[in-house]
């Protein structure tokens, strides 16, 4: 969208962000008068007076000041501070207005500025549509600006509602479309963290205008650590750039960028580079609320033992990446492959490779109708606000559930929607990376790991040679910093002939470093091998492990990925080996 200009004082200012241009769009147009904010509406908004010179306001004071220049009528509203106007002189008119406005004597004006919507809407409405000039050539814009918005029309079904509550979602029904309110130039805008927190019937009108606000980008945070240089406030450790220090902190809004840099102004600490990655980590993790978690890992790509088609297919997007190629990635990978063979591992290295932030979903689902959705729009703002980033979703399968999913009043359904729209969205291609594991691919459907989504079909096997367990011993001895005394662990492989996954052989490395401990020593023997191996006994459940194995060859997209075993079998075989075992195993 091309930049937009304010004339005021004598000279042109070009200042509108695209949220921002959207909404003096829509306004101007006159195709709608109700309008919902949502987004990051509790930071401080960036005007930008000159070219890269930023002031910094709250939303009401950017709509009323950049967008509506504080003049004709703007009024405020929430449920705590009632009835506010953006300047004294406008409420005095307002509440010089009372006795016209009703014929009571004995009116009482707090009413007036009640918190109470039943009390004072009715005076507002009547205020408003008093103030429309008989002469249509003459210009009066009106504007109410509802702050909390989720508190006055919430989420909900309808006849959980209160008294209160349906009275407010009726009368912004009514306002948005009464044709007074259009041809009086009267809008009214409702602020909301969360589009999901306010009632669908409002938010889903035709005739409501939803507008999300982004997070800063780099330009901004940048823009507003360099005025906080100008004013001397910034403290930075030598060598580290304002440019540099911008660029590490997406994900962050401005309000807490400020408040680290005045904690470390006024603590005379100057800010570096591990200390603004901790404070990242525990900032985004805060706004989430606990429903992300941040993966560091000290591994990458080397640590990982076997799997070499995998990991060269990840080697190549991590080089990718690098060479600044984002559009070539895949919008997301699926990971397949039995328990125990290190899916969660591969993708943590695969972080440490790339040196981007991973991030782990966690349970967003509660138990109340509407805080679900609110709680997943949250999560989705954030990872649009850090990109570039990773997102880990473990056990896939029954994380992200599916379409036809009943009995939560449609919750799962329009979970499951959100999601898919969100990650088929190709703006975040090489952005958003999405990393889907389970070890019943099956199970996810089709919307999810088709192409534009999960589009890249990766599998892991268990170990199939002595030489592939031995090689993936010495990697996990690295990984558990085991002191290991020399001995032939080929001799151990052929002796104890068990078919351990790589979450098998590390239980029993612990087993036998436990074992040392108890010796009082710090270094693992032959000995302590032996007994921990011939104790092993791994977990008996060999239907379940061939089926996720067969589900997982049927996902490869490659045949070098497919264990020699199953690599010759015929796909409407392993087709009817799944179906048996599904039956055997009493799944549908």
């Amino acid at each position: 969208m091309p930049d937009q200009y304010i004339y005021r004082n004598n000279e042109y200012i070009k200042i509108l962000p695209a949220w921002a241009q959207e909404l003096a769009s829509k306004y101007g147009s006159k195709t709608a008068n109700l309008y919902i904010l949502h987004g990051n509406i509790r930071d401080l908004l960036p005007h930008e007076r000159k070219e890269n010179e930023f002031i910094f306001t709250r939303i009401q004071e950017y709509i009323s000041d950049v967008l509506f220049g504080n003049r004709d009528i703007i009024a405020y509203y929430d449920r705590s501070s009632g009835v506010k106007f953006c300047l004294p002189e406008m409420e005095q008119d307002y509440l010089a207005a009372a006795p016209r406005l009703c014929t009571n004597p004995d009116i009482n004006t707090e009413d007036f500025v009640s918190s109470d919507p039943e009390k004072s809407f009715p005076y507002l409405e009547k205020y408003f549509l008093s103030c429309i000039p008989d002469d249509r050539r003459k210009k009066c814009r009106m504007v109410l600006i509802v702050d909390y918005a989720e508190h006055v029309v919430p989420a909900g079904d309808l006849i959980r509602l209160s008294d209160a509550d349906r009275y407010c979602m009726v009368t912004f029904n009514r306002w948005a479309t009464d044709p007074k309110f259009f041809n009086g130039d009267i809008s009214i805008i409702l602020l909301s963290e969360n589009l999901a927190d306010i009632s669908s019937r409002l938010a889903g009108s035709p005739s409501t205008v939803k507008i999300s606000v982004p997070f800063p980008d780099a330009r901004v945070r940048e823009s507003f650590l360099h005025s906080k240089e100008n004013e001397g406030k910034l403290l930075l450790e030598r060598g580290l750039s304002v440019e540099k220090l911008a660029s590490v902190t997406s994900g962050v809004n401005l309000m807490n960028l400020n408040r680290l840099t005045a904690e470390s102004y006024e603590e005379n600490k100057p800010l570096s580079m591990d200390f603004m990655r901790r404070k990242k980590k525990d900032i985004i993790e805060s706004e989430a609320a606990g429903l992300l978690e941040f993966m560091e890992t000290s591994f990458n790509l080397s640590h990982v033992s076997g799997h070499d088609f995998v990991k060269k297919r990840f080697k190549n997007a991590a080089k990718a990446i690098k060479m600044g190629r984002p559009d070539v990635l895949p919008m997301g990978y699926l990971i397949a492959g039995p328990v125990g063979t290190g899916k969660s591992f591969m993708v943590s290295a695969f972080a440490g490779e790339i040196g981007i932030p991973m991030v782990k979903f966690r349970n967003f689902r509660t138990k109340w109708q509407g805080e679900t959705e609110s709680n997943l729009e949250k999560v989705l703002n954030i990872l649009t606000a850090m990109s570039p980033v990773g997102v880990m979703i473990d056990e896939a399968d029954a994380f992200l559930g599916d379409r036809s999913q009943e009995g939560d009043s449609g919750t799962s359904n329009r979970v499951f929607a959100q999601i898919a729209s969100f990650m088929g969205n190709t703006e975040y291609r090489g952005k958003i990376i999405w990393f889907l594991i389970t070890c019943r691919p099956d199970l996810i459907p089709i919307d999810l790991k088709r192409q534009g989504r999960a589009e890249e079909h990766l599998a892991l096997f268990y170990p199939e040679t002595d030489k592939d367990r031995e090689d993936l011993f010495k990697t996990l001895v690295r990984k558990l910093d085991l002191d290991i005394r020399n001995f032939s662990v080929s001799d151990l492989f052929k002796k104890y002939k068990h078919e351990y996954s790589g979450a098998d052989l590390e239980a029993v490395l612990v087993r036998a470093k436990l074992i040392a401990a108890m010796d009082d020593r710090v270094f693992v023997k032959r000995e302590d091998m032996e007994e921990a191996m011939s104790d092993f006994v791994p977990a008996a459940y060999p239907h379940e492990v061939e089926l996720q194995n067969l589900v997982a060859v049927l996902e490869c997209t490659s045949r070098e990925m497919i264990p020699k075993e199953f690599r010759n079998l015929p796909r409407n075989k392993i087709i009817s080996d799944i179906q048996e075992l599904k039956t055997l195993l009493g799944e549908r």
